[in-house]
């Protein structure tokens, strides 16, 4: 385990996960703003989550926490390490089932207080579509500022699409 937060643990995927980070990464409104396309069949999961199991958090590039709640993987937090190991990109991804209960926030926030507290990080970045309002306002709630927005800046899916720029700087972060 990573993080400990009140209710959840940012730990590492383990082989366990893949059925059920399959069935929430296929699920049409998860999927809607993220890269990947529906359905995210086991096969693909279990390499996937295989991949994630073996990353070093504290190596320069993307690495995958999973967020559990009492032994259930509810969702995932995607972490890009800078090469500078300074700065970082923040993504998440949470189950449908477990979507408006606070725990994107209270995982985005626990993972916060890792790099900005234990690892002494300058900088966390994130971007998200300009249309996924959700994700936009965590991350307004956390403490990210809003820095930009790049119009038909992306082809996602078929489609043109804006994209809103946020960060977050050591100084600015409250715990």
């Amino acid at each position: 385990m990573f993080v400990r937060t009140e209710r959840l643990s940012l730990r590492r995927f383990t082989t366990a996960d893949a059925e059920a980070f399959a069935a929430y990464r296929s699920a049409p409104e998860v999927a809607r703003y993220q890269s990947w396309e529906t359905p995210v069949t086991l096969p693909a999961a279990v390499a996937l989550v295989a991949d994630f199991s073996e990353g070093d958090p504290a190596a320069p590039g993307w690495f995958q926490y999973a967020i559990d709640l009492d032994g259930v993987l509810i969702g995932d937090l995607g972490l890009n390490l800078h090469e500078n190991l300074m700065q970082a990109e923040l993504g998440f991804t949470v189950s449908p089932a477990y979507q408006r209960q606070g725990y994107a926030t209270e995982a985005v926030r626990g993972l916060l207080d890792h790099l900005f507290v234990d690892w002494d990080l300058h900088r966390v970045s994130a971007e998200c579509d300009a249309r996924n309002t959700a994700s936009a306002r965590l991350l307004e709630r956390v403490g990210f500022k809003r820095e930009g927005l790049r119009l038909a800046n992306s082809w996602f899916k078929g489609e043109w699409t804006d994209d809103l720029l946020f960060g977050l700087l050591r100084r600015d972060y409250v715990s």
